[in-house]
């Protein structure tokens, strides 16, 4: 029988060997990367991306954190508008015009997204609104109010909701289950089913609002769950939302490093892990549909990074890239679009650029 001193570089050489098979067991995706494709006008810069999305020409959509914020004085209320703007590129990316400029509700960009009609959906965390856009350009309906400019006295105790069994606040529904309608703090993120109806991320306005808010497509407020903790159904943090052809909801659920899956009357139905802080997603058209997530890096630091291919049972296909700020890899991703399987948009707030990213499968490796 060997001796313990001499079983004991054995069993660390296995160990280590273990460690390096599960650091390696999710498949590198093979990827290329453009960050140049995008032809900006004179004078126009990038600013944070903080949305992209492509319409079904291929034409792409940036609703991005630039320009100056402006204060306009001298009546009863200050008005604020911010340095979010919205510009639209074509297939090419030549640059084709602006859209919203100088709206009321662009204070702070957080997303964009483009429904199955081409309409353009802004996510504004700033003014906490959502704006629907036509593909003209046309404003055709919003979502929320931008927040008045004047103190707002506190709501009187008569005026509450009543708290639920043992004091729960928001009438028994939990710190963060928020208003019910579209009182908005701070949305994040939007999707719709087959129907049309409308599914908001609203949450990262701290602990008042930790929920998804359901509308159908004429915009009334069908029902509203989640809220503020670590349970099943509560979130810390939905920045990011997609919906698959059966209407069930994945919710990426950042705070709580996880993805939360909802049916369409937001019962719950599983959880996903081992995917980082799921920061920003998107989800495939076609028959079988796979999900995107990006472990997002901190704006602070330049670790993680990558993002992960899914099935929608869960099930991690592979992953591609890291954190960094040179071609191929990526900083603070806020925003992805995949209107295909094999190409994405991706949108980088420390890096000020959106790369189009082209995945080679016939070139995957373990």
């Amino acid at each position: 029988m060997k001796s313990p001193s001499k079983l004991l570089p054995l069993a660390l050489a296995l160990l280590f060997a273990g460690s390096l098979f599960a650091q390696g067991s999710v498949k590198e995706l093979p990827f290329d990367a453009n960050s140049t494709f995008l032809k900006w006008p004179e004078h126009i810069y990038m600013g944070e991306p903080a949305g992209v999305a492509v319409n079904s020409k291929g034409h792409v959509y940036i609703y991005t954190r630039t320009g100056a914020v402006t204060l306009t004085t001298g009546t009863s209320r200050t008005f604020v508008r911010g340095g979010a703007r919205l510009f639209e590129f074509d297939q090419n990316g030549i640059f084709v015009r602006e859209i919203g400029q100088d709206s009321y509700g662009f204070v702070f960009a957080q997303h964009v997204r483009i429904d199955p009609q081409d309409n353009v959906w802004v996510v504004d965390s700033g003014s906490n609104m959502l704006i629907k856009f036509d593909p003209q350009g046309r404003v055709v309906m919003t979502f929320g109010r931008k927040p008045e400019a004047v103190n707002i006295p506190a709501v009187p105790p008569e005026f509450e909701p009543p708290p639920g069994p043992g004091g729960a606040p928001f009438g028994g529904r939990g710190t963060g289950a928020g208003a019910l309608g579209d009182n908005f703090n701070r949305p994040s993120d939007v999707a719709w089913d087959a129907q049309g109806n409308v599914f908001v991320a609203d949450g990262q306005g701290g602990s008042s609002n930790a929920r998804i808010a359901k509308f159908d497509k004429d915009g009334r407020f069908v029902k509203t769950w989640g809220s503020k903790g670590t349970g099943q159904g509560q979130f810390d943090a939905p920045d990011a939302i997609v919906v698959d052809t059966k209407g069930n909801l994945y919710v990426g659920d950042r705070g709580n490093k996880r993805i939360q899956v909802f049916d369409n009357d937001g019962n719950y139905k599983t959880e996903y892990h081992n995917i980082g802080d799921p920061f920003a997603m998107c989800i495939t058209p076609g028959p079988h549909q796979y999900i995107y997530t990006s472990n997002s890096n901190l704006t602070t630091d330049l670790e993680n990074g990558e993002i992960y291919k899914m099935e929608l049972d869960g099930t991690v296909v592979g992953k591609f890239g890291n954190a960094g700020k040179g071609p191929k890899e990526f900083g603070t991703v806020n925003t992805l679009d995949c209107r295909s399987e094999n190409e994405l948009y991706v949108g980088e707030l420390l890096n000020w650029r959106v790369q189009r990213v082209t995945l080679h499968p016939a070139k995957t490796s373990e």
